[in-house]
């Protein structure tokens, strides 16, 4: 049976790794919600190392699929995180990452479930704070 973590008002970092950990240890992780997930930070600063991190590399290279492939959708920068804490280019790396789910709001699927809050990653925003979506969306996203 999987277990259920809601991400809204979870930091980013600090969920990501304590999903991490989980998977790592062989637990079924779905989270949901992925993009109330919050960052830190200012706003603009918060942004510009977002828009870095999509940039990095040429475009020659990102066209054919070589070099740093950094996603928009909320889903997937928040998996992406999580897969970066993990050894993903390990066999148990990759066997982890097989274990995790990350939506963008609840599928049916899952709107019964009941949802497991983390509480070393859920905190009252203590300075300027945004959500994952409102960065995807700056980014380019249409999700």
């Amino acid at each position: 049976m999987a277990v259920i973590i809601d991400g809204t008002g979870h930091v980013l970092g600090r969920l990501s790794s304590e999903v991490a950990k989980r998977i790592l240890r062989g637990e079924e992780i779905v989270v949901v919600n992925a993009e109330k997930t919050i960052v830190t930070g200012e706003r603009s600063r918060v942004f510009h190392v977002f828009l870095a991190k999509r940039q990095r590399g040429s475009t020659a290279s990102r066209m054919r699929g070589i070099g740093p492939l950094y996603p928009r959708r909320p889903d997937m920068i928040l998996r992406r995180t999580i897969s970066r804490m993990v050894p993903h280019q390990q066999a148990r790396g990759r066997e982890a990452l097989k274990r995790l789910r990350v939506y963008i709001d609840v599928p049916a699927a899952y709107k019964a479930g009941p949802f497991e809050v983390i509480e070393t990653a859920k905190r009252p925003p203590q300075g300027p704070v945004m959500s994952l979506g409102e960065v995807s969306r700056m980014l380019g996203s249409k999700f």
